[in-house]
């Protein structure tokens, strides 16, 4: 396992990154955090791992600078820029495969909050995005995007968070590209209670194993 803590160039600013490189990996996904988070978020590095466990590579990095992320904690300047979050994930996804050890393979973008939406428009622009998995995500923020997404999308959202059940279902009625929505019973919108997000990480492997497994023609 490659561990290497990386700059990504983007928007005149460098964006932190964690880049995680298993002995021959099978695919690579690229986290999307979702607000007032950051490369560091506990629950997107459990489920990493567990991605990483399966041997996909993985690459946590933050969409805002410390300045940002600071001014966005102020008046929410930056969280809902979902074209500005999409932008920067495209020119990260470009950044990527410039890496010699994860260019062949097939990308997935795994998206929380409104980062899903940032990795559904991003998807909808780069064609290089062969899966999706969303993690209580926002993809209706994602709106006109939403039918031009070509990559197999996984929409999976708690049990008890019903405002955000109702958002999904109403984003996956858009959606042309295969999808699927999963329903965690008894879980809330961070999926913080006992096993909630362990059936996530299932899940997502199970996605990606299915449509990243086979290298890029």
């Amino acid at each position: 396992m490659q561990t290497l803590q990386t700059e990504i160039p983007v928007d005149y600013v460098k964006l932190g990154g964690i880049l995680e490189i298993p002995d021959d990996a099978r695919g690579v996904v690229v986290f999307v955090h979702g607000s007032g988070s950051s490369r560091f978020s506990s629950r997107n590095r459990q489920v990493a791992a567990g991605l990483q466990h399966a041997g996909f590579a993985t690459l946590l990095f933050d969409l805002l600078t410390l300045e940002e992320q600071r001014h966005d904690e102020v008046d929410a300047t930056y969280r809902f820029n979902i074209s500005l979050l999409a932008r920067r994930l495209c020119a990260t996804l470009d950044w990527l495969r410039k890496w010699p050890e994860v260019a062949p393979l097939r990308v997935g973008l795994f998206g929380a909050s409104t980062g899903a939406a940032a990795a559904l428009v991003a998807a909808a622009e780069m064609r290089s995005v062969d899966a999706i998995v969303s993690r209580g995500g926002r993809p209706d923020l994602a709106r006109t995007a939403l039918p031009s997404v070509s990559a197999p999308t996984l929409l999976i959202v708690g049990g008890l968070d019903t405002e955000v059940i109702r958002l999904n279902d109403k984003a996956a009625g858009q959606l042309t590209c295969e999808h699927h929505m999963v329903i965690v019973p008894g879980a809330t919108h961070l999926f913080e209670e006992p096993g909630a997000l362990d059936e996530v990480t299932r899940l997502a492997v199970s996605w990606f194993v299915r449509w990243l497994a086979a290298p890029s023609p």
